[in-house]
């Protein structure tokens, strides 16, 4: 995640632009509707948003042009379902990339996708997958938050192996390789990630009850819903 700036050929960033776009119109008219209907969850939207910020600000160096960090993004796909993180992830990056020379302009559609796309639908996903087998809240957060996390640098390593192939097992050997210096700094990063998130839901349920209640979080109620 954080593929520098410049580090990809521009038709890439271009493509990854273009795909990231739709998700993050989507995640605006989300945003917008969920502010009109429940009001009362500006707090945790702006919360999830800064969680986000905070986790992936603090970076380690890895794969060269870019690095392992936390996602934040399993807390907010867990409590507002997966189009509202696309928005708020390139809200993170973006300032991100302005202030903190985390990433880059070249580069935000890229690591959008990676991050604010892929990580949020599949911890949405594995969230909603774990309530369905009667799965406690901590475990739901936990595998939601790991797999985002995860999923996030998948999909990174495969970004960096479609713009450079290896030269004797190509896109797929290449993918192979980053994923593998990814490994050792992002698996115990992941765990960590799902640890935090689920002394947050805890929290959150504790000092929050009626704003998750009203954003229907299990297990009160069906699951918010991908939207």
């Amino acid at each position: 995640m954080h593929i520098a700036e410049g580090f990809l050929p521009p038709l890439h960033a271009a493509l990854w632009t273009a795909l990231a776009a739709p998700f993050v119109a989507a995640g605006v008219r989300r945003a917008n509707r969920l502010a009109r209907e429940k009001p009362q969850a500006k707090l945790l939207l702006a919360a999830s948003g800064a969680f986000a910020f905070l986790l992936s600000a603090l970076k380690l160096p890895s794969v060269t042009g870019s690095s392992s960090h936390a996602t934040g993004v399993g807390l907010g796909a867990l409590l507002f379902g997966p189009s509202v993180m696309a928005l708020l992830g390139a809200i993170v990056l973006g300032f991100q990339a302005l202030l903190l020379a985390h990433g880059g302009l070249t580069t935000l559609g890229a690591n959008v996708f990676a991050m604010a796309v892929v990580g949020p639908w599949v911890a949405f996903g594995v969230a909603r997958g774990a309530r369905w087998l009667g799965a406690p809240l901590a475990v739901g957060a936990f595998a939601a938050a790991l797999s985002g996390n995860l999923a996030t640098y998948l999909t990174t390593a495969g970004q960096l192996a479609l713009a450079f192939p290896d030269p004797a097992s190509g896109v797929a050997g290449s993918w192979l390789k980053f994923a593998a210096v990814f490994a050792p700094t992002q698996l115990p990063l992941a765990v960590i990630e799902g640890l935090l998130t689920v002394t947050i839901v805890n929290f959150l349920r504790e000092y929050s009850g009626d704003e998750l209640r009203a954003l229907e979080l299990w297990p009160e109620s069906p699951a918010v819903e991908a939207r």
